[in-house]
């Protein structure tokens, strides 16, 4: 057949000056350390920002749970108060009953 080989598909390029090869491989870790660099700037920025919500709901479920036991401690004293007044108003009236005989007393006129 007629196709001529040869031992490489492309021609050569002369060999670079090795102050450029050093500088561009200069260009590209520093290149790079910014990369690296901005990507952490994106994790860490949406670390703070999850970070400060956490905080946030955090206190607010605080608020909300101190709220909630104050007024649950506000109704319990409400209805011990209910409560403990209804049992004085009782015992005045069954006190009363047993003591004169009768449920109510009628006050002595002042002037007879």
């Amino acid at each position: 057949m007629g196709i001529l080989r040869r031992s490489n598909g492309y021609s050569k390029v002369d060999k670079e000056d090795p102050k450029e090869l050093i500088h561009r491989r200069a260009q590209f870790l520093i290149y790079k350390v910014m990369e690296q660099a901005e990507c952490r700037r994106k994790t860490s920025f949406i670390r703070i920002r999850l970070c400060r919500l956490k905080v946030k709901i955090g206190r607010r479920l605080k608020k909300l749970r101190k709220s909630v036991l104050v007024s649950i401690s506000a109704a319990r004293i409400g209805v011990y108060k209910q409560v403990m007044n209804q049992l004085k108003t009782w015992r005045r009236l069954f006190n009363r009953g047993s003591h004169h005989g009768t449920i109510a007393t009628l006050p002595r006129p002042l002037f007879t």
